[in-house]
């Protein structure tokens, strides 16, 4: 009809414009109540997340990405020629897409499902780690044990007061309704390990000769009944009782780990461990302290192994020494009882108060919430990752719906021929349901094989970095494939109603 190919650009940027500033528009509209929706749920985690807001400086990105996705739909694309055989044909009165133009588009879909591979397959990988996380088994009571922060008094008191606070206050404590078992100990699990010496304290026992190499244990002063409060069970021996003081032999308590290792097919209970570490010269208190610290302790006890610093329980040789005899670095009180655990917050606040006005009476939690609040940063990723997943997925089933729609609507004489010689519809249907999963397998492969390479890249700069197992994989390829397969139906219907006569008068 005489119309230029500035004409039609114009036209192609004019439609392109209106589509992508539409789409632009909603994003921005819904960009305020999304930000508000991961703002109340990231709140749990920390208050700061309420501070989220829409930056609106962005809408000028936003603007900008929407110009650049107009001006690529409207200049890359081949303008339809009514005499090439390149692009869109013309003549006869029909428009029937050709191989290079149908190509182009099977790539761009193909591209989309290897994009929604590598998104699923990795928040497959983050799902399925944070479940197993959550299902790890912890050695501890978690629902029925509330920890509440009761640091040691800095009042000027002697460590011998120290003691009489703690005790006192477990005392108390005990009598209150529904408690079971109360005790004290230097770390809360999974929350502080800072007063710990997290790398362990090199130490040596009977039967092994003292030197440099000497092997590493985590130290913990607890109180009696600590165990108890936490359901770890003593396996050998006993528990600390209240004879156990300064003016008694220093006696400690062994992990099963540590027991294994320094004494190997031997009872362990009755002999001898004590700290060989450096570090401990340039420890507080007076010299009688520091000589009864790094003197010979008896082992009295074998406590099944307990992991307080990592989410997944690794082996750790422990060694635990009595309140009254390693001094308190930290202070948590440990409640174990059989009702509502936060109902006695208040109570314990009060006793501990009426005791020491000053005292902080902090951060009360159950071991439970603790553990939650550590795996909160992999729930949040889990779930962007997540949501980035499903709209990718979203796209690729559009992608792949699209091009089938344009293929069976492009191939509406020949589907009439087809039938006529003598096709069945139900061929038509699985040919074309046949070649949308054509395009998710590649798509699969490809997006497979990418992932494999920028793993392997990103590996060597992060050390931690890991393949993920098949099973992630294998269910991302199977959600692609059953929504490829749903993505193709509707058009492979379209073209199993073609209407033969319909489809040879439309040539």
């Amino acid at each position: 009809m005489g119309a230029n190919t500035w004409a039609l650009r114009r036209m192609l940027l004019a439609e392109s414009l209106l589509l992508c500033c539409a789409g632009a528009a909603i994003g921005v509209i819904i960009a305020q109540p999304l930000v508000s929706i991961l703002a109340r749920y990231a709140s749990r985690f920390s208050v700061r997340a309420l501070d989220l807001t829409v930056d609106f400086s962005m809408l000028w990105v936003g603007v900008a990405l929407a110009i650049v996705a107009a001006v690529i739909l409207a200049f890359v694309p081949r303008l339809p020629s009514a005499n090439s055989s390149n692009g869109m044909n013309l003549s006869g009165g029909s428009v029937r897409i050709t191989s290079s133009t149908g190509r182009r588009q099977r790539i761009f879909a193909v591209t989309q499902i290897a994009a929604s591979f590598v998104l699923l397959a990795g928040a497959s990988v983050l799902i399925t780690t944070l479940v197993a996380l959550q299902r790890t088994q912890t050695g501890f009571d978690t629902r029925r044990v509330l920890v509440v922060d009761v640091p040691a008094p800095s009042d000027g008191r002697t460590p011998q007061q120290v003691v009489d606070f703690y005790k006192e206050s477990v005392r108390q404590i005990d009598a209150l309704p529904g408690v079971t078992d109360t005790s004290v100990g230097m770390i809360a699990p999974w929350r502080d390990t800072s007063g710990g010496f997290g790398v362990g304290l090199q130490f040596s026992g009977d039967g092994h000769v003292h030197d440099k190499d000497d092997p590493r244990a985590l130290w913990r002063t607890i109180s009696p009944g600590f165990f108890t409060s936490l359901g770890v069970p003593i396996i050998a021996g006993r528990d600390f009782n209240a004879l156990d003081d300064q003016n008694a032999e220093p006696v400690v308590i062994v992990s099963a780990t540590l027991a294994r290792q320094m004494f190997p097919g031997q009872d362990p209970i009755n002999r001898h461990v004590y700290w060989t570490d450096p570090v401990l010269e340039f420890a507080t208190g007076t010299a009688t302290e520091k000589a009864r610290l790094t003197s010979p302790h008896r082992i009295i006890g074998v406590a099944a192994d307990m992991d307080d610093e990592h989410i997944v329980p690794v082996p750790t040789p422990t060694i635990y020494g009595a309140l009254a005899d390693g001094g308190m670095f930290g202070g948590h009180v440990f409640i174990h009882t059989m009702g509502n655990p936060y109902s006695l917050v208040t109570p314990v606040t009060k006793i501990i108060r009426d005791m020491a006005a000053d005292e902080p009476v902090e951060n009360a939690a159950t071991l439970e919430d603790i553990r939650a609040k550590v795996l909160a940063p992999d729930r949040l990723n889990s779930l962007v990752f997540g949501v980035f997943a499903t709209v990718a997925l979203l796209i690729a089933i559009v992608g792949v719906a699209g091009v089938l729609a344009f293929s069976v609507s492009a191939r509406t004489r020949e589907f009439g021929i087809r039938m006529a010689l003598g096709s069945q519809p139900g061929n038509l249907l699985r040919g074309v349901v046949t070649e949308g999963l054509v395009m998710a397998v590649v798509g699969i492969v490809a997006g497979a094989a990418f992932g494999f390479v920028v793993v392997r890249v990103a590996g060597s700069y992060f050390g931690d970095l890991k393949m993920p197992g098949a099973w992630p994989a294998i269910v991302s390829a199977f959600v692609l494939l059953a929504a490829a397969v749903v993505a193709s139906m509707l058009p492979a219907a379209r073209a199993a109603r073609v209407d033969v006569m319909q489809a040879l008068r439309s040539e």
